[in-house]
C-alpha cells in the first residue's frame, strides 16, 4: 500500500508538501500540486482514516444509543439520521441496548473506544433506570432526541407535545365527539405528560368533563396498546373515541376493537400519534399526529456537530412543532 513517503520520493518533494497537498492545508504551486496529484493517481493512493483521526483527534464518526422498542417511530426517525450524518460525510454507529443496563454501559464503552466524536442519545422505554456509572461516562458532545432518563449535560431535540396532545384532542371535538378517552404511552416521560396535558387542555376548552376512568396509562408498543383498549372496552359508560398517545398503541387499539366486533370510526373513532409510515396504510387510513421526524434527525445531526465544534455551555433545547394528518379513522 503506498504511503506519503512514496509519493514524495517519486515526486521528487518532501513529506510535507505531500500532506499540505492532500489536506490542501497551506498553499502549494500548481507546477508541484499537479506532480504530487499525478503520482497519488498513478499509486491509486488513499489516506488512512485512522492515521488521520489520531493526528487530527476526529474520527467523523457518530454514535447513535437506542434502547429498544418495537416502536416504528424510532426507526424511521434512526433512517434519516443516517441521511444526514452521509450528507455531511459523517459515519454513523448505531448500538442498542435491547433493554438491558449492563449492555447499556458496554455499548457506550465500545462507542467511546471507537473514538466517536460525539453521541445522539434516544430512549424509547419509560420504565429505564439509567445508572450513576452510565451517567458518569457520558462527557462526550451529546444530542438527546425525544427523551432521555437523567439529566445530562445535552443538546435536547423535541417536539411540541402539549400542542400534539391538544391538537389530537381538538380533532375528535372538531368532529363531534364528546366521550374522548385517551391512552397514555410511558407517564414517567415528560413528553407523555405533556400530551396528556394537552388531552385536558382542549377538553376544558370545550367545557367537557375530564373522566379519570377513561385514562388508561400505557406503554408505546403494541401489545399494550392492545391492553389498555381491551380495558377501555369494558368501561361504563363506554367513550365514543380514544386518543392513542403513539400510533403503536393505536394499532393495538385497532385489534382490540376487531376482536370486540366494533367498527372503527362507526363504534370507535381513534387517533394516534407520531405518523408512522405503516398508519396510513391501515384500514380505515389512522388520523394521527405527524411528528416532524425528518426535521428532527436534522436538527439533531446539525446541533451535534455544532456542539463537537464547541462543547461549552450553554445547551441548547430546540421544540419544533407537530401537525395534525387528518384521515379516516375519526
Amino acid at each position: 500500500m503506498a504511503t506519503m513517503k512514496d509519493i514524495a520520493r517519486i515526486a521528487k518533494v518532501s513529506t510535507s508538501t505531500v500532506s499540505h497537498v492532500i489536506n490542501n492545508s497551506r498553499f502549494v504551486s500548481d507546477e508541484i500540486r499537479e506532480k504530487v496529484l499525478a503520482v497519488v493517481e498513478e499509486l491509486n493512493y488513499s489516506p488512512s482514516a485512522l492515521a488521520r483521526s489520531l493526528k487530527v483527534n476526529e474520527t467523523r464518526t457518530i454514535g447513535m444509543l437506542v434502547t429498544a422498542s418495537d416502536n416504528p417511530f424510532f426507526s424511521e426517525i434512526i433512517r434519516y439520521v443516517e441521511q444526514y450524518c452521509h450528507s455531511y460525510n459523517y459515519n454513523l454507529i448505531l448500538s442498542y441496548a435491547d433493554g438491558n443496563n449492563e449492555r447499556l454501559q458496554k455499548n457506550i464503552q465500545t462507542l467511546i473506544q471507537k473514538k466517536v466524536d460525539g453521541l445522539i442519545l434516544m430512549c424509547s422505554e419509560s420504565h429505564w433506570n439509567i445508572s450513576d456509572d452510565i451517567n458518569h461516562q457520558l462527557t462526550l458532545p451529546m444530542v438527546i432526541m425525544d427523551w432521555w432518563p437523567t439529566e445530562l449535560n445535552a443538546d435536547k431535540i423535541i417536539e411540541n407535545s402539549e400542542l400534539g396532545g391538544y391538537l389530537a384532542t381538538k380533532a375528535l371535538i372538531d368532529k363531534g365527539y364528546t366521550k374522548i378517552a385517551i391512552i397514555t404511552a410511558g407517564i414517567k416521560k415528560f413528553l407523555a405528560q405533556n400530551r396528556l396535558e394537552g388531552y385536558k387542555k382542549a377538553l376544558k376548552e370545550a367545557n367537557l368533563a375530564i373522566n379519570s376512568d377513561w385514562i388508561i396509562e400505557s406503554h408505546a408498543n403494541f401489545q399494550d396498546g392492545f391492553n389498555a383498549m381491551q380495558k377501555l372496552l369494558k368501561k361504563q359508560p363506554l367513550p365514543k373515541a380514544v386518543f392513542a398517545c403513539s400510533d403503536t398503541i393505536a394499532i393495538g387499539a385497532y385489534q382490540a376493537i376487531w376482536q370486540a366486533g366494533l367498527k372503527i370510526p362507526q363504534d370507535m373513532a381513534v387517533i394516534g400519534y407520531d405518523d408512522i409510515h405503516i398508519a396510513q396504510f391501515l384500514a380505515p387510513p389512522l388520523t394521527t399526529i405527524n411528528q416532524p421526524k425528518k426535521e428532527l434527525a436534522k436538527k439533531a445531526v446539525e446541533t451535534l456537530l455544532a456542539r463537537i465544534k464547541n462543547n461549552n455551555p450553554p445547551y441548547q433545547k430546540i421544540i419544533l412543532d407537530p401537525v395534525l394528518k387528518l384521515r379516516k379513522s375519526i
